[in-house]
């Protein structure tokens, strides 16, 4: 084993652990109806009857943070309508997410995922944004995601808009390599109840109750529950994993359409589980949040978002670490058209963070009780140079209490040579500011340390180029092509303190790579029965150390990519009631794990016998009894073929 091998193993065996969240919220938001309302999707009939090319004129907002098409968005963007995660059978987010062909999604065990855009995929993933409804749910401790504790009603899920490429300057830290947008269905459009039934073999079972409805003049709302229980993962010489894991979760949503161009929501959601894993004690998780948005929209041209969270998380990993963390977050945000030339959106935000960690022998974050602010402002014009020239520029101004101001500024520029094609380009710099494991992690507890936080890490940077092309080549057929070269410096590495040895070791920022690829995708609608969505993504990446550092690190352990993934999804309403989707994917090896590339299908099938009922059949990773997705051979679990049926009665 490599000396870096080693020291992974701190990062990868302890903060990789099962580890949840308890989040008992309480606050209140004030957000822009325009994300909510103005953009949702139409309804799961009508987008059955639509063509491409209507498909592809469908609203997003992740790209500027204001309404565009999603043909003229300047950004290798990808939208997974709510329609698409029911048909494709998915259960929770990151199986939805294994929708986007510009997302690298990788199942680690039964409850853990790695997923990314653009290389430097590992389980932390700490370079890409991820929020629900406008709330982040990135984590300071790592600067990544714990999927096992973002859970929603999938039923509730409008769209996911998923960005691959830098957004720092719209959505600040964390945004790198990407994206993912998640955004819910408004209470409106979840009026009366709901049940859902489940059972299978990965899946052991869920049950899930929604009821919606509405207590005055443009006032709704819902609440709705929800429980599980999912079967462990396998190791490799098919010994279950001991990690099955069970969660009970459920919240509330308001819409109040209060006055003509004002709305109101509130929304928040409160959890429990535990998770097992090899030893007597399960790790323990539980949260919750309150969100609220005000939305004021004093035209066509002049709207104000004003947003603000609170989110309570504990996770408690026996022998490990216990976590206590309350965010508090302010966002506002203003969009004005002037003289129909320039499209100006700005905005102030603030969070600040409370973390409290009891410490144990084998691991300490010094110190253990942390305040930690951020503010940020930003802002960016979209100015129109020609009527099929459009220029955008903008920048995020953010200060942090690791390393002061960042300024992350993009310049992204959009030609439609033709009303059905788009050539777009541009040029961003992306920060990801250091983490609590970047700076306050000792191991063990006491001196002498093997491993310690570094108190001169820096922010890891990266300068990315891109180019796409949209085209609609008829209303039933349209491509999407998008390339980059992503440069990356002052990347999170360590480094030996007493060289040769290989321990103890300091975390640095003594790290430089790069990434380069394409992303195409297609959409085709052969019939009126058919539909067939197609992606494939290339990619290549390397690291190594910068000058005069020590780090002995290469991309051989720093990134986990594949260099080629394949996606193949068909749709095939085979009558009124009857409906049948397919999904195929190729993802290639991943070299430096010795996970070898593997093919996998998934088939669901349905029957709406009234439009109160649906019944379907889904058949998971149909191709092998089991299947390795991440990690080397001595920690590596994998995911097994699975079965579930699921009744939906609406009322």
């Amino acid at each position: 084993m490599s000396p870096f091998s080693v020291r992974n193993f701190i990062f990868l065996q302890r903060w990789a652990t099962p580890t949840f969240a308890l989040i008992l919220g309480g606050s209140a938001v004030v957000a822009f109806a325009a994300e909510s309302e103005d953009a949702a999707l139409p309804s799961a009939n009508a987008l059955k009857k639509m063509s491409v090319e209507e498909l592809m004129d469908i609203q997003v907002t992740s790209v500027s943070k204001r309404p565009e098409k999603l043909s003229e968005a300047a950004s290798a963007i990808q939208v997974i309508s709510a329609e698409d995660i029911r048909r494709s059978g998915a259960t929770n987010l990151p199986q939805a997410l294994r929708l986007a062909s510009n997302l690298e999604v990788a199942q680690i065990d039964s409850r853990q995922w790695a997923i990314t855009a653009r290389g430097f995929n590992n389980v932390f993933a700490d370079k890409m944004l991820v929020m629900i409804d406008g709330r982040s749910v990135y984590t300071p401790l790592y600067a990544g995601v714990y999927w096992d504790v973002q859970d929603t009603l999938i039923e509730d899920i409008d769209r996911i808009e998923v960005i691959s490429g830098p957004g720092a300057t719209q959505w600040g830290a964390n945004a790198v390599n990407g994206v993912i947008n998640i955004n819910t269905k408004s209470a409106k459009d979840t009026q009366g109840g709901l049940v859902v039934s489940e059972l299978g073999s990965e899946l052991r079972d869920t049950v899930a109750l929604r009821y919606g409805g509405q207590l005055g003049r443009g006032l709704y709302y819902r609440l709705y529950g929800k429980y599980f229980e999912r079967d462990d993962s396998v190791r490799p010489n098919g010994r279950e994993a001991a990690d099955a894991w069970r969660t009970g979760q459920g919240g509330f949503r308001i819409d109040w359409e209060k006055a003509a161009g004002e709305t109101i929501t509130v929304q928040g959601d409160i959890y429990t589980g535990a998770i097992g894993r090899t030893g007597p004690e399960d790790v323990t998780v539980s949260g919750g949040n309150t969100l609220a948005r005000w939305t004021r929209s004093w035209s066509d041209t002049s709207q104000l978002k004003i947003q603000v969270y609170y989110d309570h998380t504990h996770r408690q990993i026996p022998r490990s670490f216990v976590q206590t963390l309350d965010t508090y977050d302010f966002d506002l945000q203003h969009s004005v058209t002037l003289a129909g030339l320039h499209a100006i959106v700005w905005g102030l935000g603030a969070r600040r963070v409370e973390d409290d960690i009891q410490n144990t022998p084998a691991n300490a974050f010094l110190p253990a009780q942390v305040g930690r602010t951020w503010f940020n402002a930003f802002a960016q014009d979209e100015m129109t140079i020609h009527r099929e020239i459009h220029l955008t520029l903008g920048s995020k101004i953010e200060h942090n209490d690791y390393t002061g101001y960042e300024v992350e500024p993009s310049g992204r520029l959009a030609w439609a040579p033709t009303k059905n094609q788009t050539i777009w380009g541009a040029v961003s710099r992306a920060v990801r500011t250091p983490s609590r494991i970047d700076r306050d992690l000792y191991s063990p507890a006491t001196p002498p340390y093997r491993i310690s936080g570094g108190p001169h890490v820096r922010s890891e940077k990266l300068l990315a180029y891109e180019l796409g092309y949209r085209v609609q080549v008829d209303p039933q057929l349209a491509f999407s092509l998008a390339t980059y070269y992503n440069r990356y410096d002052d990347l999170r590495g360590v480094e030996p303190l007493n060289p040769p040895t290989p321990f103890p070791v300091e975390v640095s920022s003594g790290l430089e790579g790069e990434s380069r690829g394409g992303e195409l995708s297609a959409d085709w609608k052969a019939t009126r029965r058919w539909r067939i969505h197609a992606g494939y993504t290339e990619m290549r990446v390397a690291s190594n150390p910068q000058p005069g550092s020590r780090d002995l690190a290469t991309d051989r352990n720093t990134a986990h990519d594949p260099k080629h993934q394949v996606l193949v999804r068909v749709f095939w309403d085979l009558s009124a009631a009857w409906e049948s989707d397919f999904d195929l994917r190729y993802i290639g090896p991943i070299d430096n794990q010795r996970v070898p590339g593997y093919t996998e299908a998934n088939v669901h099938l349905g029957w709406s016998p009234t439009g109160r009922w649906e019944l379907s059949v889904v058949g998971e990773n149909l191709l092998h009894d089991q299947h390795a997705e991440f990690n080397t051979p001595g920690t590596r679990r994998e995911v097994r073929r699975s079965f579930y049926a699921k009744a939906l009665w609406r009322f």
